[in-house]
């Protein structure tokens, strides 16, 4: 059975503290409201964080994803539009003295 409560000004409404409980609501939650048959359904929403990808990131995909040799130089013309130019040949590593 449900526990009344009311909608305050600006819409407020204030769940009672045993569905709060019962649902993990905390202060601060986020939620997503939809009309359902029923009513107004509330669930917690799930919120995915979005990673802006930098030039260098992207470079850094597709350099990964290269399958081939065809396909790295493909990659390399799509980095070359992002303004990164060819990778940096690699360093050979130091020789130790003796």
């Amino acid at each position: 059975m449900g526990e009344p409560t009311r909608v305050g000004k600006r819409g407020t409404i204030v769940l009672p503290a045993s569905l709060r409980k019962r649902y993990g609501f905390e202060e601060g939650t986020m939620v997503v409201a939809e009309g359902s048959e029923y009513g107004v359904l509330l669930r917690p929403a799930v919120l995915m964080p979005v990673e802006i990808y930098t030039p260098e990131r992207k470079a850094e995909f597709l350099r990964a994803n290269a399958v081939d040799a065809a396909d790295l130089a493909s990659a390399e013309r799509e980095i070359e539009k992002l303004g990164l130019g060819r990778k940096a040949p690699k360093r050979r590593p130091r020789r130790r003295s003796r």
